[in-house]
């Protein structure tokens, strides 16, 4: 039985999905909160075998979400939740936000409940789903992973305090111009830093490097 725990801030959207899991018959859901600061402490305490988590609400939105559950995670010594980012918004920059703070997953709303139901055993069972509505160039990146080989190279890449944050940073979904105001300093300082980053992991653009930093676990 998979366990579910759904964070979502409008009532009549969780009732409905809680109304849905039901029918799939190997899901449960064991525990809802209404708001990101609420999830907080619920998801640790229901520890779920599947996180399904809104990306607008109030108080703390879905990727705050993310990043203080990857940040309990790593504090306490366990993995995280293996998350569904569920959402409205068909946006690339947030898919590849979400994927950089360890989302497994990222679904639009309006999907059949045959492919919520199969996104979610897909999530549970280690793999992914991502929505199919991707550029060519971010597809590419995803297609190109290899599970394990990443890994075998994350010792030869060697970035230095600051480029660690800003490769943070870009995973966050930050542009430049904001990375520079985040950690007070000049736009051009911070593309170079990029372009270090870049070399270093051996890719050509940020998309690449954020994929291949989280396949090596440097996220």
């Amino acid at each position: 039985m998979i366990r579910i725990c759904i964070v979502e801030d409008q009532t009549l959207v969780r009732q409905g999905l809680c109304s849905m899991l039901a029918l799939a018959g190997d899901m449960t859901v064991v525990a809802e909160a209404e708001n990101g600061e609420q999830a907080l402490t619920t998801v640790p305490e229901a520890r779920p075998d599947v996180l399904l988590l809104d990306y607008r609400m109030p108080r703390l939105d879905g990727l705050g979400v993310l990043r203080a559950l990857g940040e309990q995670a790593r504090t306490q010594g366990h993995a995280p939740v293996p998350t569904l980012i569920l959402t409205t918004f068909d946006d690339e920059e947030l898919l590849l936000s979400a994927v950089g703070l360890g989302a497994r997953g990222y679904l639009l709303k309006d999907v059949s409940l045959p492919v919520l139901l199969q996104a979610i055993r897909t999530v549970a069972g280690g793999g992914r789903w991502l929505q199919p509505t991707l550029t060519d160039q971010l597809q590419r990146g995803l297609d190109e992973w290899r599970p394990g080989r990443e890994e075998d190279l994350a010792d030869s890449i060697t970035l230095t305090g600051r480029e660690q944050e800003v490769l943070r940073l870009m995973a966050g979904g930050f542009s430049n111009r904001e990375i520079a105001g985040l950690i007070t300093t000049t736009e051009g300082t911070i593309k170079g830093y990029v372009s270090n980053i870049l070399s270093k992991m051996g890719v050509r653009d940020r998309t690449r490097a954020v994929l291949k930093a989280v396949e090596c676990r440097l996220l």
